[in-house]
């Protein structure tokens, strides 16, 4: 358990939720609801962006959350370090050598193509490790006023009730699944249109928010070519707390690959063991290629 002092802000929220979740987690989730509010909210659909090295997009708002959460993250739990996507490199390299013993990781705006172009669907999203893995997780959707969190072993929760996933369906074709078509294997893709198993699918470009939509009941099924650290670190953790079962591989038809890294990992997700059992088995059958 990690040392608290006084909530960052005293919302109602972090005060009437306590009795269904941890003192910890309502402050992060005042935290970062506070932070979207100042930060986030008052550029969307005007704010200034650019492109960085890898292509990617990233926006004053980006700059200002990573600055912001640090900053209050570091007033209250000065000990521990925070690692930011918008950090280099070397830094990230640096910070999660700090693991084992306690590191933020933090994505201030999940989602960024999404925000800068207008499209309603951007989180931020902050996750504790220790122990070489997620134990706090936390995440704030400011369209939706949602936040959801999670604590290892202890349970996941929307605005402070309990999340749990239903265990009876087991047929895909009964399911709704988010399917990330921009890192998959070329060759999965036509597997990807009309030969796919579910019901139906989407891309909505916010891995973190995909997580947590899982671990809602919102989608059933998810398939991800290639996500960073700090996009699933908090999410996963939600999902699996919720119940959906989920594995981390390091390539697509490579295998499994669990574990702290900052290199991309792509995901399978569903939200009981018997879907994800299905969803692996058809997965497995596809021609990747070379991944």
């Amino acid at each position: 358990m990690i040392p608290l002092g006084m909530p960052v802000c005293a919302t109602p929220y972090a005060l009437h939720r306590e009795k269904l979740m941890s003192p910890e987690l309502g402050r992060l989730c005042s935290l970062l609801r506070s932070v979207a509010e100042a930060e986030i909210m008052p550029r969307f659909r005007h704010a200034a962006t650019r492109s960085k090295a890898d292509g990617s997009l990233v926006t004053e708002a980006d700059l200002a959350t990573q600055q912001r959460v640090c900053d209050e993250l570091g007033r209250i739990w000065p000990e521990i370090p925070v690692l930011g996507e918008e950090m280099t490199p070397a830094t990230q390299q640096r910070l999660i050598a700090n693991a084992d013993v306690g590191v933020w990781c933090l994505d201030p705006l999940d989602g960024t193509s999404n925000y800068a172009y207008g499209f309603p669907y951007f989180c931020i999203s902050l996750a504790l490790l220790r122990g070489g893995e997620p134990v706090l997780g936390c995440i704030v959707d400011p369209v939706h006023d949602e936040c959801f969190c999670a604590e290892r072993g202890r349970g996941a929760f929307c605005d402070g009730e309990p999340l749990r996933l239903p265990s009876g369906r087991t047929e895909l074709r009964e399911c709704l699944a988010i399917v990330d078509l921009k890192r998959l294997p070329k060759e999965d893709l036509p597997s990807m249109g009309g030969q796919s198993p579910f019901c139906s699918q989407r891309n909505l470009g916010s891995i973190a928010l995909d997580w947590c939509w899982l671990a809602a009941g919102r989608i059933q099924l998810y398939l991800h070519g290639g996500q960073k650290l700090w996009d699933y670190a908090a999410g996963r953790l939600i999902a699996s707390e919720a119940g959906a079962m989920s594995r981390l591989f390091a390539r697509s038809g490579g295998p499994a690959a669990e574990g702290l890294s900052l290199e991309p990992r792509m995901a399978i997700a569903a939200e009981n063991g018997a879907l994800f059992e299905r969803l692996l088995e058809w997965w497995s059958g596809l021609p990747h290629g070379d991944g």
